[in-house]
């Protein structure tokens, strides 16, 4: 089953930080880089990316970033989504729940670490319960 996800930096950063390729963001990441998740994505959103994935603090190398980034933009979905007016506890997370409503016709969800940044909606998911939703539709 091919998926369509808007992936929250958090998500990224928690992957390429973990030293174990079991956990659920690592997982995720994988789909993403196998073609099984198709990323949902906009201009601002990969803006974020660079700029939080090349913060000191993680280390990540620029290779590592590019080919992280290349992929999002050669596999994935380029959205320009429409104004939703909505007000979320970190304004920041606002462009990734806009691209979601904007794919909601191809079932897309929004994979995240903080799911209680996001309204309750079933296509707000963590890294596990998508994973969990991709086996269960095989």
């Amino acid at each position: 089953m091919i998926c369509y996800a808007v992936i929250d930096t958090n998500v990224l950063v928690s992957a390429l930080l973990s030293s174990k390729d079991d956990t659920a963001t690592v997982q995720v990441l994988g789909k993403v880089i196998s073609g099984e998740i198709i990323p949902v994505y906009s201009n601002v959103i990969t803006k974020e990316y660079r700029e939080v994935l090349s913060r000191k603090k993680f280390g990540f190398s620029g290779e590592t970033i590019e080919y992280l980034l290349s992929a999002v933009e050669k596999y994935g979905i380029l959205v320009d989504p429409a104004p939703s007016g909505i007000t979320l506890p970190d304004m920041k997370d606002v462009p990734f729940y806009e691209v979601v409503l904007e794919r909601r016709d191809d079932s897309a969800y929004l994979v995240t670490g903080n799911i209680k940044h996001f309204p309750k909606e079933p296509y707000i998911v963590t890294p596990r319960e998508l994973l969990d939703i991709l086996s269960s539709n095989k």
